[in-house]
């Protein structure tokens, strides 16, 4: 399974990346609000810190101007993946965007129906947002169950399963059971998954047997 950070802060980004754990990077504006910075700017920096890729997602809603939008986005660096929203004209401009040869990242995906047509309208990753739906008293790991069962019995969807709205490592390890492609998620959450009170307590008992000996290494 490829990590992705769901984040647009810099120094986050910068820690977890020379960790060697991060693929990959997504975006929004939400997140991109929060850094109080230039969305296009944002977008750069993070392009150069991770060679992975990097999801950028469009403003508009219609499709003229989401193909606009895309298009500038997928020229700022190679590993830009454009992301639209699952309505109509966001499925349109997935499908001209790819046939161009741009990666898409189709977001915003609360249903299997949904994800089937973003497959078929070329999308590169579905979004599906398992918080999102937990929150409002859905089984959100659900969805990416159908939609990976969905997606495995068609040898022609090459289209990734990238799941979001990610609250906690357990959202992570039953993605990856189930065979997510991918999962992205704040860095808290990527940094909860070191932590166990056994190996803490194992650690200081190293330390401290260690400290008896009165040695050093360096």
């Amino acid at each position: 399974m490829k990590f992705f950070l769901d984040t647009a802060d810099i120094n986050e980004i910068k820690e977890l990346a020379s960790s060697g754990l991060v693929d990959g990077v997504t975006t929004n504006p939400s997140l991109v609000m929060k850094s109080g910075r230039k969305f296009l700017d944002v977008v750069k920096e993070i392009c150069e810190i991770v060679p992975g890729p990097i999801s950028a997602e469009v403003i508009s809603t219609d499709h003229k101007t989401m193909l606009a939008e895309g298009r500038k986005l997928a020229n700022l660096a190679k590993n830009v993946v454009v992301k639209v929203p699952l309505t109509p004209d966001g499925l349109r401009t997935c499908k001209a965007l790819s046939d161009e040869g741009t990666r898409v990242n189709v977001t915003l995906c609360f249903s299997p129906a949904q994800a089937l047509l973003a497959a078929k309208s070329g999308a590169t990753y579905i979004s599906p947002f398992v918080g999102r739906l937990d929150d409002i008293g859905t089984d959100g790991m659900q969805l990416i169950a159908d939609i990976i069962q969905i997606y495995r019995s068609y040898d022609t969807i090459r289209t990734e399963v990238l799941v979001a709205s990610v609250r906690h490592p357990i959202h992570v390890i039953q993605a990856a059971k189930m065979g997510a492609d991918v999962a992205t998620m704040p860095p808290n959450v990527l940094k909860m998954m070191f932590n166990h009170p056994l190996t803490d307590k194992g650690l200081a008992a190293f330390l401290a047997d260690w400290a008896k000996t009165g040695q050093t290494i360096l």
